[in-house]
């Protein structure tokens, strides 16, 4: 049976509720909106200049990420982590992150280390400047990269969700940061792994780099007394940076 598409017009663009998608992800990520925060729609509208349509499809959207959460009667909210949800976090990264790793090591390994090399020079830059937020933004590339470079596309998506709740608990590790020459050196373990197709070395440190991210969080009391208290919704930033 020949299907009528006559309807179907080109997508020449991506839609405006994708864009704004993008950008509340980016401010949620950055922690322009911390978690438990009050996603008002008239202010966003008006800070991103779209009407309350986009917007609210844009939200739908995260809500469907599980970025954020739907409160009858009160709102959208940026989900808050417990402790069990940065353990899960870091674990469905483990898995996502050995998975890509292992299909690169299979195929041609070239372009991966290209890509990896490039992030690993911006966290080096980063690390030399004492720029922590560059550091934590090449840290984030270095693991896309490491993802992208499988060539799968559902790995790619399930990592760059993922991504953006890690950055959500990284806020939590302000008061007990790995030391960058630390992170940098591990990052370096992992890109000399992919290039010489070490597969027991790249996922040996890739376990021991996530649950280090964990044991950091979770073990500094205030943050873990924070975790655990119940949502309190604050007020909302504007997302001056989420562009």
């Amino acid at each position: 049976m020949e299907l009528d598409l006559d309807d179907l017009e080109p997508v020449s663009r991506r839609s405006t509720a994708a864009i704004v998608a993008d950008r509340l992800r980016r401010a949620i990520m950055r922690g322009t909106f911390p978690p438990g925060a009050q996603l008002g729609e008239v202010e966003i509208a008006a800070r991103l200049g779209v009407s309350r349509g986009p917007l609210r499809e844009a939200m739908q959207r995260l809500v469907a990420e599980g970025l954020v959460r739907s409160e009858r009667h009160r709102g959208l909210f940026v989900r808050d982590l417990d402790a069990a949800d940065v353990r899960d976090v870091y674990t469905a990264r483990a898995a996502i992150e050995r998975a890509a790793g292992l299909l690169i090591l299979a195929g041609d390994r070239t372009e991966a280390v290209l890509l990896l090399t490039a992030a690993l020079a911006d966290m080096e830059a980063a690390a030399a400047a004492g720029d922590a937020i560059a550091l934590a933004d090449a840290d984030h590339r270095f693991h896309q990269q490491l993802v992208a470079a499988s060539g799968s596309p559902r790995l790619r998506r399930m990592a760059d969700t993922l991504l953006v709740e890690t950055r959500m608990c990284l806020a939590a590790l302000q008061d007990n940061p790995p030391p960058p020459a630390e992170l940098v050196a591990d990052h370096r373990v992992l890109r000399d792994a992919v290039r010489d197709g070490d597969a027991d070395r790249l996922v040996a440190t890739l376990d021991a780099h996530m649950a280090d991210a964990v044991v950091r969080i979770l073990d500094v009391a205030p943050v873990a007394h924070a975790l655990a208290e119940p949502d309190v919704p604050t007020d909302p930033a504007p997302p001056a940076g989420a562009a």
